[in-house]
This record gives structure tokens, sequence and C-alpha cells, in this order.
């Protein structure tokens, strides 16, 4: 389990486009109730609704307004055939905007749902503030009367979910480097959060259905509405609510609501674990022995003998053994039950980057051997 100590990192990260920042998020305490905006006009809420993110933004908002008439024309009418996703949020269409001339994922909030005007602030203020290849780009909102609506970059491929789990017959599985490209990727965008953001964001709900994949299937996070600023100054943690996803959720966070960045380490390495394995955290079809992933797979983690059981069949074998236990032992860091014990992102980061890159060599290599072997046979 001593794949960190022999990495080093090969890139650095821009640290400064996340400044003043925390003024900004700071603003965001004193986000108004849906009880007050409940009482004004469809007119003046919406107005007020835009002059609050501006005002919290400070002129960092970059975001565009649309109309729901506008929207509703974009996918017609919100017609369950444009559907492409579906949550305890609200539902998710795919439209074409005229007047940008762009096809969007258009995110409509449920009206009674649990993202209220709260977490539609806090999303719009996120991906406003925060830029980065690997988390997902707003380009605008809706807050036209009750309506509460995201419009996003529209990711061709859907979700790490779409292509990991449950495939259906005609849907390719992701190959070993396609897998760590993506964990990578994935990471990236963690390390942004936790390491350039200042203060951090935690963001609270890192799961396989949130990293949403582009036509080269480059991962972007998406989804900030319960994203939280990590603890400040002499601060160890953040007391919240529980919320997230069960299964993905860190021990000692879903025991006492104590929210740090380690808390995200661990849901990566749930997630990491899912891509390794192609098995859901949760899966009630299984015996009671495998229903649960970490369960399941802590105990493997002891026995190099085992690693290759708990690759993904739908490998087929075509996965570097060395790789796969350097990968297994990375989802183990990060997955200790002592929060404290886990590694930092970065350490993450350097590890992953590591895996993919050297597959890549050995691919490359591969087909080069390959050519030369079919120019043999032809000659």
């Amino acid at each position: 389990m001593s794949f960190f100590s022999c990495c080093t990192s090969s890139e650095k990260i821009n640290k400064n486009s996340f400044r003043g920042s925390s003024r900004d998020f700071n603003h965001a305490k004193s986000m108004p109730s849906c009880g007050t905006m409940c009482f004004k006009p469809d007119n003046s809420k919406r107005k007020f609704i835009e002059q609050e993110i501006a005002k919290i933004g400070r002129g960092n908002i970059t975001s565009q307004t649309f109309s729901y008439h506008e929207l509703c024309v974009a996918t017609g009418n919100f017609h369950p055939e444009n559907m492409i996703g579906e949550g305890g949020f609200g539902r998710v269409y795919k439209g074409r905007i005229k007047s940008i001339n762009k096809v969007v994922a258009v995110k409509k909030l449920n009206r009674n749902g649990f993202q209220g005007n709260r977490e539609f602030l806090v999303e719009v203020l996120i991906l406003s503030l925060l830029h980065h290849p690997n988390l997902v780009n707003l380009v605008g909102y809706c807050a036209d009367g009750e309506q509460r609506i995201l419009v996003y970059e529209y990711m061709v491929n859907g979700s790490l979910e779409d292509h990991l789990l449950e495939l259906p017959e005609d849907r390719k599985p992701l190959d070993w480097q396609t897998r760590m490209n993506i964990a990578a990727g994935a990471a990236k965008g963690l390390e942004y959060l936790h390491e350039v953001a200042n203060p951090p964001v935690i963001y609270r709900d890192f799961k396989s259905s949130n990293i949403l994949l582009d036509e080269n299937f480059n991962p972007k996070l998406s989804d900030f509405g319960l994203a939280k600023l990590g603890p400040t100054g002499d601060k160890t943690h953040v007391s919240t609510r529980v919320m997230g996803t069960y299964g993905y959720c860190a021990p000692e966070y879903a025991s006492t609501g104590q929210l740090t960045t380690k808390s995200d380490i661990y849901s990566f390495g749930v997630v990491f674990l899912e891509m390794i394995t192609g098995r859901r955290v949760l899966d009630q079809s299984r015996s009671s022995e495998e229903q649960n992933l970490v369960t399941w797979a802590q105990p493997l983690f002891k026995d190099r003998r085992k690693f290759t059981s708990m690759a993904d069949p739908l490998l087929k074998g075509n996965y570097p053994a060395k790789g796969l236990h350097q990968a297994l032992a990375v989802a183990a860091m990060c997955l200790q039950e002592e929060a404290h014990t886990r590694p930092l992102i970065s350490d993450v980061v350097t590890a992953i980057d590591v895996l993919a890159k050297t597959q890549m060599q050995v691919g490359k290599q591969q087909h080069a051997t390959d050519t030369f072997l079919e120019d043999k046979e032809r000659s």
C-alpha cells in the first residue's frame, strides 16, 4: 500500500483563479429563505434573485439568465422524449437555445423537491466563481416565478454510471485506460475544489452519476447543490446536516455530521472501486455478504492473490496486473475508516496520473508491436 510514496507530481495547478472567493461565498450565508421570496410578484421575485446572485457574486457571475418561455421552446415544452436524466432534484432535458445556438442540458428543479432557493443559489454561485476543465460549465439559469432551472453545457456521453453499471447489450464497456483517465480527471476536479479554492469547497455528493463525460470521455463533476465551504482558521471540520447518497458517505460524516475534505476522499474511493470492479456500491441482487461494495472489498484488500477476482469481468482480463494492484491500493487508502489516515486529494491525483500514463505508454508499445507483427506476416 506504499504506492503514494513512489510518485512525484508532474504538473502544477493554477492557485490564483479563486482569490476573493471566501468573501463571495461567505455572503451566501445570508441568502433569503423561500418564505421571503414567495410574497413577491413573479417579475420582482425574478429580479430579486438576479440581484442577490449579482451581489453575492460581486460582478464575477458570467452565466446568462433565460426566461422560462425560452427554455420551453428549447426543450419542446420539456417533452418526455427530450428527457435525459432524472433524480431527487428533478429532471434533465436536452435542448437547443436559439439565441446562443447551443445544445444544452436543462435541469428543471422540483418545486417541492430537496433543492430549494438556497441550493439553487449555491450551485449558480459555485459554478460561476469556479472554473476548471473537470467541472461542468454553467451556461445560465432561470428564476421565473416559482421555476428554478439550471442550464449546463451538454455532455454527449452522459454520466459515468451510464457506462459502468448495468450496461445495455449494445453498449461497449469502458476499457481500463479510459477508466483510469476518467478517475484521474475526476480527482483533478476534486483537487481544484479542495486545494485551489480558498476556502476549500467540500463537494459532498461525489458519485458515479454526478461525473459527466464529454465526447472524448473527459470527466466533469456536476450537481453542486450540496457543496459546502470547508473549515477555515483553526477549525478542523464543518458541522452540518448529513446529506448525500447512502453508500458514498464517509462513516464519520454519516455518524456525526462532521464534514471535512477527507469525507470527499472516502466518496472518491467508493467510486474508484466501482470503476475497478464494475459493481454498484449497494446491490441487493447479490448475496448478503456482497451487497455492500466496501464491506465486500475490505477483506480482499489484504490478500493480493484475490485482487484479480475484484476486477470487472467485463474487462475480460485486459488490464495490467501491476496497474490493478496499484489501483486497488489507492482505493483502499481512500476507504480507510479513520479520516486522518486517508490521503490528500493531491496525492491521489499523482498516483492515478501515474496509472493512466503508464498504461497509455504500455498501450502505445503494444500497438507498435502488433503493427510490426502484422507487417511481418504480410511480407
